[in-house]
Formats: C-alpha cells, structure tokens, sequence
C-alpha cells in the first residue's frame, strides 16, 4: 500500500478525488456516487492516458479507488472506509 501511495502523481489523484466538485467542476454525473471519468484526471494530469490507468488500477487494486463502468466510460471515486482504515493501523504503530 505505501509503494502505491509513494508516487506524487497517485497521491495528488486521490486529492482531487476528495473533492471531485472542486477539481472538475463541469462533470454532469454525481461526483460522489458514480466518481470521475478517467479521461478527465487523465486531462487534469497532463499525463498519458496509459500512465493515468496504470495509476488507476494500482489504486484500485489497494483498495483506495472503486471503479464503476458505465458504458464506455470507467470513473473513480474514493474509497473512504479503506483510506480511514489505513490511517488507523498507520496511529496504532
């Protein structure tokens, strides 16, 4: 989880994933429930889309991200519980 969480590129992902509605402003869907598209944090990062995706999945895969498809299109939201979870077990050290 840390390796995953020691890339500034990740870290700033999951920043602009806690507030969605500040970050892109212009997103039609509900933000917190379905998430954002990965072509717009793709957008935002300046990044190749391929890089963003890889980032993606790693967040996914730790838990930190949850995907949900629609269509064509994959978003990402937050996944609080699991953040919130490792912040315990870091406190407890």
């Amino acid at each position: 989880m840390f390796k995953v969480l020691a890339n500034d590129a990740r870290l700033q992902i999951l920043q602009w994933l806690k507030e969605p509605e500040h970050y892109f402003p212009s997103q039609a869907v509900d933000v917190h429930q379905v998430g954002i598209c990965v072509g717009d944090i793709q957008q935002k990062a300046g990044l190749a889309q391929s890089t963003v995706s890889h980032y993606l999945s790693m967040l996914e895969e730790t838990g930190f991200v949850i995907a949900t498809r629609q269509g064509h299109h994959t978003y990402y939201r937050r996944n609080e519980a699991a953040l919130l979870e490792l912040i315990d077990r870091v406190t407890r050290l």
